[in-house]
């Protein structure tokens, strides 16, 4: 079984006009003009960094050469890769598929993926509301969280704690939720994390944190944390493609593994340019990296901040 964690800091990423220029024809023309799109440079860095954590991952891990990568999105805009190529190994059968999933929030972006069974990632950087007093905060996102869940948050100290804690919560329940594809219709108050008693750290990651479904603990389910940095938390949702194969999916699953940090020439290592060069993409980049940055990593005082 196979298992990617990649991370590329976005946020201190200054793309110089040839390197911006090679990404955005190494992309497809619809993700370019999707990426063209966004107001804020932090944003388009983002999504970027994503097409190309992506892409590379489909060439050097599924085989595909860059050219034949074809990416579309599900309704929910949940990336997949069409009519994928049918990879075999030596033995002559055909490996286990893979699942993958992307996010970008704070100053990452980040993709994990894994053989043979569903995935979710999500991150998510511990910052004070924007608008709100964090007992605010708390008061409008009550439906989020069951009355254990806000008794683990409100009780871990300090408000830079508790939000930490509420951040962590966050994070877990979104990457099963994208995990299992489901979207925004989900009940959040179905899942009940318990989490795992020793703390995180950016060296190790833990897997002992359970998660309850509908009050039921959930065997299937295992739940990667760590730290990128002292501010960024990352979650990751594993789970069995199907109930059937819930009691292979376990002993299958190789040692959980930290996030590597890629920088631009390894994200394009593999790259090859799909479209011919056009100016207007700079300049329209430069456009957005010139304009009042307003601080996208604040959160409103309606809901956190949305990680991708």
């Amino acid at each position: 079984m196979g298992s990617v964690r990649w991370a590329f800091l976005c946020g201190s990423w200054r793309p110089s006009r040839s390197e911006w220029m090679l990404a955005n024809r190494c992309i497809q023309r619809e993700e370019r003009d999707r990426i063209g799109q966004f107001v804020f440079a932090k944003d388009a860095k983002s999504a970027m960094a994503g097409r190309l954590l992506l892409r590379r991952f489909v060439c050097e891990r599924m085989g595909i050469p860059w050219s034949e990568i074809r990416l579309e999105r599900s309704p929910r805009g949940k990336p997949y890769l069409a009519a994928p190529l049918k990879v075999r190994s030596d033995s002559g059968t055909e490996p286990p598929s893979w699942s993958f999933n992307l996010s970008h929030q704070g100053d990452y972006a980040v993709l994990a993926a894994e053989q043979g069974g569903q995935v979710g990632v999500d991150i998510m950087k511990n910052t004070m509301p924007g608008t709100s007093s964090v007992p605010e905060f708390f008061r409008i996102m009550t439906r989020q969280f069951t009355a254990y869940e806000w008794s683990v948050i409100q009780s871990a100290g300090s408000e830079h704690l508790q939000l930490a804690a509420f951040y962590r919560h966050w994070a877990l329940k979104e990457s099963f939720i994208k995990a299992i594809g489901t979207g925004l219709g989900f009940n959040l108050q179905r899942v009940e994390f318990h989490l795992a008693p020793e703390p995180l750290t950016q060296k190790h990651v833990l897997r002992q944190t359970k998660m309850h479904l509908d009050e039921e603990e959930e065997e299937d389910w295992i739940f990667e944390e760590s730290l990128l940095d002292a501010d960024h938390h990352v979650a990751v949702a594993l789970g069995p493609t199907d109930k059937t194969g819930s009691e292979l999916f376990r002993p299958s699953l190789p040692p959980a593994s930290s996030f590597t940090l890629l920088s631009f020439s390894d994200l394009t290592a593999s790259a090859s340019p799909l479209t011919e060069e056009d100016p207007s993409c700079w300049d329209s980049f430069e456009m957005k990296a010139e304009a009042p940055q307003r601080q996208r990593d604040t959160h409103t005082s309606e809901q956190p901040p949305v990680s991708r």
